[in-house]
């Protein structure tokens, strides 16, 4: 009997001992690093913000913030990744919300941003460049020869529902005439293509491109703002606006770029995550950066995110829908127009 007694003692420290150091970690959260799964390469402006918000909101949380690249499928393979991952705290998402928010019309998985909590942090607008020694000079050139020749025209993007792939089917709204889309993993292997002259245009972010139309690696046709850019002295892009009024219901076109996670995460452990992220977008660094990068920084919060996502899934779900590029309709997933 007392060998039995001693034998539920001990069984009953133990498991206290489990209980409480389950609980001293919830209360420690973050006990270890944390992942953040970019679903593109390296290089790109997804890529580019997930690292300085990475930086920004490790420091406040008192661990490593690892970026990790996980390219493919437009954007799907790192989503799912992170979708389908326990939901603790430790696997985080950084996207680009063109491609999130269609991710279900394009038929990638079941689950909207509704299913997530979001953190907006950036938006960058679509660029129009070409390689330095292209033929095309102006906006116009370029309209009139996807006029001219249908289907003809390569357009270089990060892929299917990309910020690329929208600001391509700007031009093609305005050209009233298709092109031939060059799919790659991220906007920096775009970039790539574009600077190689693999590819006739990107239409990829200016974040990506910057430096290289400043260096006048690449021109610069137009940018999707809905007004003109100047990126260093003397060197202002011109909206596609001034050129093809009739692009405007499309403008401002850009990438609005955050931090994702499956929704389900206890309360505490997102305040956690609130506050990292506040303190983010405030640091120093983080504003330094955004503006060598000509990004604007959209602070928004939780519940703000998700009312921005609501008007801007309609808009660019509806477009791409319209447009033949994606195969279901956004009415299947409550997405009004």
């Amino acid at each position: 009997m007392k060998k039995l007694l001693s034998i539920l003692l001990v069984l009953a420290l133990v498991a206290s001992t489990s209980l409480f150091a389950q609980g001293a970690s919830e209360d420690n959260y973050p006990s270890k690093n944390i992942n953040l799964t970019v679903p593109y390469g390296a290089g790109g402006t997804t890529d580019l913000t997930a690292r300085a918000l990475a930086n920004a909101m490790g420091r406040d949380l008192g661990v490593t913030i690892n970026v990790v690249n996980t390219a493919g499928a437009g954007g799907s393979a790192g989503t799912l990744i992170v979708q389908n991952a326990p939901v603790d705290g430790y696997s985080l998402l950084a996207n680009g919300m063109l491609s999130f928010v269609t991710l279900p019309i394009n038929g990638y998985t079941d689950k909207t941003f509704r299913d997530w909590d979001v953190w907006v942090a950036t938006y960058a607008p679509n660029v129009v460049v070409v390689p330095a020694d292209s033929p095309y000079n102006t906006i116009q050139d370029l309209i009139e020869a996807m006029r001219a020749n249908p289907g003809q025209i390569t357009i270089g993007t990060a892929g299917i529902g990309s910020g690329g792939h929208f600001g391509a089917e700007v031009l093609k709204q305005v050209a009233g005439a298709d092109y031939k889309h060059i799919t790659y993993a991220g906007g920096g292997p775009a970039f790539t293509a574009i600077l190689s002259g693999e590819v006739d245009v990107c239409t990829q972010l200016l974040a990506e491109n910057k430096d290289a139309i400043i260096s006048g690696d690449l021109k610069a046709l137009c940018t999707l703002a809905d007004e003109p850019i100047t990126i260093a002295e003397g060197v202002t892009i011109p909206s596609i606006k001034e050129a093809y009024p009739e692009a405007e219901p499309w403008l401002p076109m850009g990438e609005v770029t955050g931090i994702l996670i499956p929704k389900g995460l206890d309360e505490a452990k997102l305040q956690k995550i609130d506050h990292a992220f506040d303190v983010a977008i405030q640091d120093q660094e983080f504003i330094d950066f955004c503006a060598l990068r000509s990004f604007d920084i959209t602070p928004y919060g939780r519940a703000e995110s998700q009312a921005y996502l609501e008007d801007f899934a309609s808009r660019v779900c509806w477009m791409l829908y319209d447009a033949g590029a994606a195969p279901i309709s956004p009415d299947e997933f409550g997405i009004e127009r």
